[in-house]
């Protein structure tokens, strides 16, 4: 079923080529959800004080039957909305991961996992600092942060501390995402 378009250009003349456009990607919108009402697509240039440099705003509003979606392309200068194309673009696609979250939610899809914990050993601690490293069984170091140890149990951790570790991919490598102190090991007899 095609939804109902309705397209409002202000403080501009209308364009069919972009009417096009908006009418063609508001119809992909139902991949995302299907019980979509309505699409109102209002694209503007806020001031028509120069001829070059307008930055065009696009505003959708898509209505589902468990309420509007609204999503409207403001906030800092982006001069790649000089083109309209460009600003409808980016309001589409801001409306489609809206669309997306809406539906997970509504199916109950969003999940909270409990982080998946590797067991591991303290190997180091640079000296004054509020980090050290870790070394998992198939000996990889994984960065920790005092603020990353439950329970404040960082001034309790020694070198050699059994614990369990949450492992993130970091900007600089694997980094701790939760560090559970683990159970003490008993000496060897």
């Amino acid at each position: 079923m095609a939804i109902p378009v309705q397209i409002t250009f202000k403080n501009m003349d209308p364009s069919p080529a972009l009417e096009a456009k908006i009418r063609a990607r508001a119809a992909q919108l139902t991949h995302f959800e299907s019980d979509i009402l309505r699409c109102h697509v209002t694209v503007e240039i806020p001031h028509r004080h120069h001829h070059q440099g307008d930055l065009y705003h696009v505003q959708l509003v898509v209505s589902t039957p468990a309420g509007d979606i609204v999503v409207s392309r403001e906030g800092p200068r982006n001069h790649a909305h000089e083109d309209a194309y460009v600003a409808v673009r980016d309001a589409f696609d801001a409306a489609v991961r809206r669309l997306e979250d809406h539906v997970r939610t509504r199916g109950g899809q969003v999940k909270h996992h409990e982080p998946i914990l590797q067991e591991g050993h303290v190997t180091r601690f640079v000296a004054g600092q509020d980090y050290g490293f870790i070394e998992l069984p198939d000996g990889k170091e994984v960065y920790f942060h005092r603020h990353s140890v439950a329970d404040d149990g960082f001034d309790q951790l020694q070198v050699g501390s059994p614990v369990h570790v949450a492992v993130t991919e970091g900007e600089t490598g694997l980094q701790a995402a939760i560090v559970r102190p683990g159970e003490k090991r008993r000496p060897a007899s």
